[in-house]
């Protein structure tokens, strides 16, 4: 029968495990270093108790006196116990040169040989030692009596060692309670510490802790969305590879205040809101995202966590969905016009009118044809020329002429594949949108709706004439070691007041849900290296152009002036 293996004790538990242990030891190694400590000084302060006896006895001049008397004992013996029993000393023995006793605690040892060494004292020396003697094992000090310049006797003062070792063991006991009461304390103290560890380990492990933070980490780092945590100060306290770089931040960046960043002021405005953001998107330089922030309280605001998404491509690809969509449009209306241009052919043929019908069908032809050969001809780049011929329609559609700059030269292979399509298609779609948009409205007349969600709209310059054809001039030219994409058009231009504006998101004059399509064509050109500039148009509109660099001797092209119509 096998039985289930236990768990591992949690780490809380292993700490304070470790450190009673610890705690223990300490104590038990104060106690006894207390109890070494205190033996030594012992037996120090009980030789220094017997050399200061010993010293004073042979010191004294009637010690002196009574060792010229035919009997020093009848003399010295009184003084010697008067002198044990006021300093507390074991015994005071006096002696003469050759260790015969003078006096002694036990009176019927007097007369006989002192047990011990006095050799050293024989030669002036006072030295302590510790001896057995009558009274068992003592610690003694033998000093020299001298009178003039000779040794005429020898005084021994002593404590036992069994007095010394009952006063260590009288503070051997003090020191036990001290040392249990410490040892108590510090257990109380360690499982306090311990308890609080476990609520904040949640029980677990040593070994699920580090499996926790691998997963942690493996986690951060495989993760494709960024991911933020500010502490309660607004400092980064955790960001993971894909954070950095949608932020486009530099490694080493924890710890830093967002508002340090050099972020966007909406995206830092949005990271360090205190309320919950949900899908908020925002641009950087070269990025648009989408960020949530959800604050972390607990009795008090501890920080927020932040997740970021890509919304770049997306956004790319919903501009690229809208094209496709209005050339779904134009196709659709190209599909009508060309049936009822087939039922007039058709009908010139009943009426036997054969040569108009020719006639008719042919122009439509070679109008179609010519503006493929237009297009084809000086755009050899497939994705735009396939823009400009889809745009173009749409524009004829809404009334617009599109018209291509004869000065219009992009030579097959000009541009290099690091330059991505989708790039360019955002770049020069969304002017020419706008663009279409403008010289429509130049036409039609001004908007009579305010936008909806609060964009500040665009404050166009009156003009005293509308333009008879709304028109939009696009330029597409690849030379001198950059690709240059202009569009203009003949609507009422921009205030000069609002050119710093429009390329910020959200300034449109379409209502809600408008505004960010001059914000992409900024942040594509930013991140090819290049710029988008506004000014007047030659035909009193708005003007954008956009320089992007290419490769040395990639690009060609001739200029020449005037246009013709897509």
């Amino acid at each position: 029968m096998r039985f289930p293996r236990a768990r591992p004790r949690s780490l809380a538990g292993q700490l304070f495990a470790m450190q009673v242990v610890l705690v223990a030891a300490v104590v038990a190694g104060c106690a006894f270093f207390a109890y070494a400590s205190g033996r030594s000084q012992a037996r120090e302060t009980a030789t220094r108790q017997a050399r200061a006896v010993a010293l004073s006895v042979a010191d004294s001049p009637s010690v002196r006196e009574a060792i010229r008397t035919p009997d020093p004992s009848a003399v010295l013996q009184p003084y010697a116990e008067a002198a044990r029993k006021h300093t507390g000393v074991a015994f005071v023995t006096i002696m003469d040169p050759h260790r015969v006793r003078w006096t002694h605690p036990t009176t019927g040892l007097i007369g006989e040989t002192f047990l011990g060494h006095t050799a050293r004292a024989l030669r002036g020396e006072t030295f302590s030692e510790t001896y057995t003697g009558t009274l068992g094992p003592s610690i003694r000090v033998v000093t020299p009596v001298r009178d003039g310049g000779r040794i005429v006797g020898l005084v021994s003062a002593g404590i036992t060692v069994e007095r010394v070792s009952t006063q260590v063991r009288a503070q051997l006991g003090a020191l036990g309670l001290a040392a249990g009461a410490a040892l108590a304390l510090g257990g109380i103290g360690t499982y306090v510490i311990n308890a609080r560890l476990r609520r904040h380990t949640h029980g677990m492990n040593a070994a699920e802790l580090s499996r926790l933070h691998d997963y942690h980490e493996a986690t951060l780092h495989a993760v494709r969305e960024g991911l933020l945590m500010l502490d309660g100060q607004r400092r980064i306290a955790l960001i993971n590879d894909a954070g950095r770089e949608l932020l486009g931040l530099a490694p080493g960046t924890v710890g830093r205040r967002v508002a340090e960043l050099d972020l966007p002021a909406p995206l830092t405005g949005a990271l360090l809101a205190s309320e919950e953001r949900v899908d908020e998107v925002h641009l950087t330089a070269d990025r648009v995202i989408v960020v949530n922030t959800r604050p972390v309280v607990g009795g008090e605001r501890r920080g927020t966590v932040i997740t970021l998404r890509d919304h770049t491509e997306l956004q790319a690809l919903s501009g690229e969905l809208d094209s496709e969509r209005g050339f779904t449009q134009a196709l659709r209306s190209q599909a009508h016009e060309a049936a009822n241009r087939l039922h007039t052919v058709v009908s010139l043929i009943e009426l036997d009118r054969a040569e108009e019908a020719v006639g008719f069908a042919t122009a439509e032809l070679e109008l179609a044809q010519a503006l493929t050969d237009r297009v084809v001809g000086a755009v050899a780049e497939p994705v735009l020329a396939a823009l400009l011929l889809g745009k173009a329609a749409q524009a004829n559609e809404r009334g617009v002429e599109l018209v291509l700059a004869d000065d219009s030269l992009i030579d097959d292979g000009a541009l290099p594949a690091s330059l991505p399509q989708r790039d360019l298609v955002t770049v020069l779609g969304n002017l020419i949108d706008n663009a279409v948009d403008a010289a429509s409205e130049a036409v039609a007349g001004p908007p009579d709706t305010v936008p909806a969600d609060g964009a500040v709209p665009a404050r166009r310059t009156s003009s005293p004439t509308r333009p008879a054809r709304a028109r939009v001039t696009v330029t597409a030219l690849a030379g001198d070691g950059e690709l240059l994409l202009r569009v203009a058009d003949n609507g009422t231009g921009v205030d000069p007041a609002d050119a710093a504006e429009v390329f910020r998101r959200g300034w449109s004059t379409h209502g809600a849900g408008r505004g960010i399509g001059l914000a992409l064509v900024q942040q594509a050109a930013h991140r090819n290296g290049g710029a988008v500039t506004l000014e007047r148009g030659p035909d009193g509109g708005a003007e954008f152009t956009v320089r992007l660099p290419l490769p040395d001797g990639s690009g060609s092209g001739s200029v020449a002036r005037g246009s013709r119509a897509i």
